[in-house]
């Protein structure tokens, strides 16, 4: 049995000087004794990569006075010994609630009016999401429960993060020592706070991500502005925004998308954030580590799902099921990939949970000393705290645990957690009796007694000629025993005794009632098979193979870019060519080289296209796919807001739209309001990042709306705050945006005229996100596309853009074009309409088929668009109505879906057509592209086969494969007595212009 190790003679003590509350008057006798300890004959890690044994370590006053071997102990110190434990320097948590209020972000009712204004009182700012005058260490109160949780998990320093809002303040390094708050207060101000989170503010702006990301920039802007211009406005929070810019920033990304999204913002503004991970940080390894953010790694895993319902396993996704298995390697893939990590145990329901799951991520490929060192020396630096905590040097704070064995270590537990001097018990050394034992009863025949198990809950096992489960139970050196005499025994074997050195022994009682005396001698700590289930268990870490992107039909490798040669097909070119029979395509470096007819190229990939198809690749000038958020609906006017910020190039409808030929899109804000968004245009590059997605030097275009939507006269009673509430408002909301826009334009070139001297003299106007946007629309360098119906509106926005000197580039769903083509024609703007779309609310009464083929004869440019997820992928098909309706060409159809949404999108020198030098965006199709029968069999963007037939048919193979392993594998965890989480049920939601959605519980939805 082993000695417990208790240091109770220090408790008496106290270390009154440490930290010592100078201003405060003592009600008593003063007790100024130092605290002098000396640790003797331990194994001492004075930091993650240093340990001294049989060492010695001196505290007083709280702090480390010196450590080292063969130290000569001070006189008067109290000597204790620590031999065959290990001291570590206390853990440090850098991303905790401890000590401060929770926050509860209340739901919005819906049935409430909106909040337009901040309810704040005082010089604020004007969105309470943004309150970085919050300072934790105003808020702070210790909070003995919660201090003692943490210490039971190895940590002694924290950083204390008020968690609510946007910008959320400044975070306040603190001790978890039972002091006031005056003492336990290393750093005020130890960190700035952020995220994209609202928090508790009620204001409606902003119900988006993108929203969060535009408010945010526009803090930034206008803490710089009000810095440079003191005297223009006083405001309390921006000039705490810019003070809390001194402090390391720490940002809390809910996601891998996020995390990448917030150092974008971080980049704009030359700050590097720390980021607060969510643990799915390897699943974009490559780019989270091109952000050189530290990231702070949540220890929450996923458990495995209860999948012995084969109906409750089909509903569980991929990438869940592979994020299950994959979660504990998450630490090990970012440190070898030179990420620099630090851990966090305030994601965990249980903090219990800490231990266990830091040895996992350990056991997953995480160095014990790279684990270590994001527990203590790497958060210490990140807080600039390195000359206090994260080490055990001379002077620093005399913050560390004692252990058993080593930290990482199964058996490794935690004795004490010391914080600035002072003791905190954490358990006592568990008396471990586990091993192998042979049982003689009186004279009868032996038997194995096996107790497994844990030390603190240990199990019993009982082996004769079969093999019986008991029950065991320790009270300090006496022990219980009860078991079967076999399986088919109702009645027990009951014994008592104790422990004799690592022997067990007793008297008892058999079943018949007599009385017999038993031993039970230890022979080994476990039985073979023990060691082999063991090994076998610690062997069961390997993971699954990484996909790009992390979801079905993701792929270990990316197809690259190749040099294709189509030979023999049918290529329609959209050019003076026309069809060409039995042509081929030479796609090159991306491009198409060559068009024409007994082509070659050495080393090409040839690709037999007798009997099929050659198109340029479909183009959607209007979609919502791929975005995390479609809606900034709260205001009038959001165009400061960028679809660019939320593209998620995860979304699946990426891969079946690829399935059916389109390679580029134009990914829309929705119609909430008469000015949206931003407009993000990109190429379905299925595995590579958002960025990668983008199509770079595009024009910039922007989503305007008209309609009921924008006015919210169907968003229910309540919603009759926002203006506009009629039509007529709409038409106010536009004169009034462009004449602010031009104002705006004209302040800045009065500024820029003034001279270096009178600049110096003369407040720089204030940079208006929000405005810049309207002024690029003016000046031809942002392109609007607007969704429309009725004529009467179509006619008004039209007249408005002539009067403020802008044009409109494209009206979308335009149902009413066959009505006002020849007023289109005359203001030069295109059209991008449905195929055959009607009749699904009032605005749409008059729309009629041939809308498309009328427009088209007008000269106008007409594009057929989809709106919907569903409908992309058979563009071609809604293209083909208007040869059915209008009697359209072939030719002219097919060009609704790509040459004329290129030129909408003034792409079509690069893309929309087959032409050398374009972009080598085709689609090869078994059929005439028209037909209903027409599918892809290849999709290559940028010359890259990123859709293919034959590769799609293998893939759903391995999926299923895949899936089958991993099923099998959690089966297998459940089996082994692992915790399982229940299949919960998801709801899959296709948007599109009209989903207009209201309840208690959603925000509206207009795209």
């Amino acid at each position: 049995m082993k000695k417990i190790f208790t240091i109770a003679a220090c408790l008496a003590l106290g270390a009154g000087s440490v930290m010592a509350q100078e201003t405060f008057p003592r009600n008593g006798v003063y007790d100024e004794r130092s605290g002098l300890v000396a640790f003797t004959n331990a194994t001492v890690h004075t930091n993650y990569k240093t340990a001294i044994p049989n060492a010695t370590l001196i505290i007083r006053n709280g702090k480390v006075e010196a450590v080292g071997a063969n130290l000569k102990v001070p006189a008067g110190a109290v000597v204790m010994d620590a031999k065959g434990k290990h001291i570590y320097p206390g853990l440090v948590d850098m991303y905790t609630s401890y000590g401060l209020p929770e926050v509860k972000a209340e739901r919005r009712n819906w049935r409430a009016a909106p909040q337009m204004e901040s309810t704040k009182e005082g010089a604020f700012n004007w969105n309470e999401a943004i309150r970085p005058e919050t300072n934790a260490v105003e808020l702070f109160k210790i909070d003995s429960k919660q201090a003692a949780e943490l210490r039971k998990q190895g940590f002694g320093t924290v950083l204390a993060v008020h968690r609510d809002g946007i910008a959320r303040g400044t975070a306040a390094l603190v001790t978890l020592a039972e002091k006031r708050e005056n003492e336990v207060i290393l750093k005020d101000k130890a960190a700035g706070a952020l995220s994209f989170d609202k928090g508790t503010s009620k204001q409606d702006y902003p119900n988006s991500l993108m929203g969060s990301v535009a408010l945010l920039r526009q803090t930034y802007l206008d803490a710089q502005w009000n810095a440079q211009n003191p005297g223009k406005e006083q405001n309390i929070s921006l000039k705490a925004f810019s003070q809390s810019n001194s402090y390391p920033q720490i940002f809390e990304a809910e996601n891998k998308l996020n995390a990448l999204r917030a150092d974008k913002v971080g980049d704009e503004f030359g700050k590097q954030y720390i980021i607060k991970g969510a643990g799915d940080e390897y699943q974009a390894l490559p780019q989270i580590k091109a952000t050189n953010a530290p990231i702070i790694l949540s220890l929450e895993f996923p458990s495995a799902y209860n999948v012995e319902d084969p109906f409750d396993a089909r509903r569980v996704s991929l990438e869940d099921m592979k994020h299950w298995e994959m979660a504990p390697a998450n630490a090990a893939l970012l440190q070898k990939a030179g990420v620099t990590i630090a851990f966090t145990a305030n994601d965990l329901k249980d903090k219990k949970d800490f231990l266990p799951n830091l040895r996992k991520a350990v056991k997953y490929g995480l160095s014990e000393e790279e684990a270590l060192k994001a527990l203590t020396a790497t958060p210490a630096k990140l807080l600039n705290a390195d000359n206090m905590v994260g080490s055990l040097n001379k002077g620093m704070l005399a913050n560390f645990i004692i252990t058993t064995d080593n930290l990482f270590s199964e058996e490794g537990v935690i004795l004490e957690n010391w914080v600035q001097g002072e003791q905190y018990k954490i358990s006592e050394v568990p008396a471990d009796y586990r091993g192998v034992y042979t049982l003689k009863l009186g004279n009868g025949a032996e038997r194995k007694l096996l107790i497994a198990g844990s030390a603190e809950k240990p199990e019993l096992k009982v082996i004769a000629q079969d093999t019986v489960k008991g029950n065991i139970s320790f009270k300090g050196n006496l022990v219980t025993i009860s078991f079967a005499e076999n399986k088919d025994s109702k009645e027990s074997i009951r014994l008592s005794g104790w422990v004799a050195d690592k022997n067990l022994q007793g008297e008892g009682q058999l079943p018949n009632a007599s009385s017999v005396k038993w031993v039970a001698a230890y022979s080994e700590a476990m039985t073979e098979q023990e060691k082999k289930d063991r090994a076998k268990k610690e062997a069961d870490t390997s993971v699954g193979s990484m996909i790009f992107p992390f979801r079905a039909y993701g792929q270990t490798e990316l197809p690259k870019q190749e040099t294709v040669l189509i030979k023999n097909a049918t290529v329609w070119t959209n050019e003076k060519d026309g069809k060409l029979e039995n042509a081929d395509v030479l796609l090159k470096n991306g491009k198409i080289a060559k068009v024409g007819k007994n082509l070659s190229e050495n080393g090409a990939k040839v690709v037999d296209g007798t009997g099929k198809h050659v198109t340029p690749g479909i183009i959607d000038e209007h979609s919502h796919i791929a975005l995390d958020d479609v809606n900034e609906g709260t205001q009038s006017v959001t165009s400061e807001v960028r679809m660019a910020d939320v593209v998620n190039p995860e979304d699946i409808n990426i891969y079946r739209q690829l399935a059916g030929g389109v390679t580029t899109s134009q990914l829309l804000h929705g119609s909430a309001n008469p000015i949206g968004g931003q407009s993000a245009i990109v190429k379905l590059r299925w595995g590579k990042s958002a960025e990668e997605m983008l199509v770079k030097d595009a024009d910039p275009y922007i989503k305007f709306a008209l309609g009921e939507n924008v006015k919210q006269s169907n968003w229910g009673s309540t919603q009759t705050i926002r203006f506009p509430q009629s039509r007529m408002g709409v038409e106010q909301v536009y004169v009034d945006a462009f004449t602010r826009a031009k104002e705006y334009e004209q302040a800045w070139k009065s500024y820029n005229k003034l001279s270096k001297r009178e600049k110096s003299k003369t407040a720089a106007p204030r940079r208006d996100l929000e405005l810049e946007a309207l002024v690029e629309i003016l000046n031809d360098k942002r392109f609007i596309t607007c969704h429309s119906y009725v004529q009467s509106e179509i006619n008004m926005l039209m007249k408005v853009a002539d009067e403020m000197g802008f044009k409109v580039n494209t009206f979308t769903h335009i149902l009413e074009g066959y009505k006002v083509a020849d007023k289109m024609k005359e203001h030069g703007v295109g059209g991008s309409t449905f195929g055959d779309w009607w009749a699904y609310k009032m605005e749409v009464k008059d729309a009629i088929p041939q809308n498309a083929g009328i427009m088209n004869q007008m000269g106008i440019v007409t594009a057929i668009n989809s709106d919907d997820a569903e409908m992309a992928r058979r563009l071609n098909q809604e293209a083909a109505k208007s040869v059915k309706y209008t009697g359209m060409s072939e030719e002219d159809a097919l060009k609704m879906v790509t040459l004329n949404p290129a030129k909408l999108l003034h792409l079509d020198d690069r893309m929309g057509s087959i032409k050398e030098g374009k972009d080598a965006d085709v689609v090869l199709w078994n059929d005439n592209p028209l037909s209903i029968y027409a599918k892809p069999l290849k999709t290559f963007v940028d010359g890259v086969a990123y859709y293919d037939v034959e590769r799609d048919e293998q893939m759903r193979q391995d999926l299923e494969k895949e899936r089958m392993r991993l099923v099998q594998k959690m089966l297998n965890e459940k089996t082994g007595g692992a915790k399982t989480q229940a299949v919960k049920s998801s709801k899959v939601h296709v948007v599109h212009c009209e989903d207009v959605a209201h309840n208690e519980e959603e925000s509206y939805f207009a795209y």
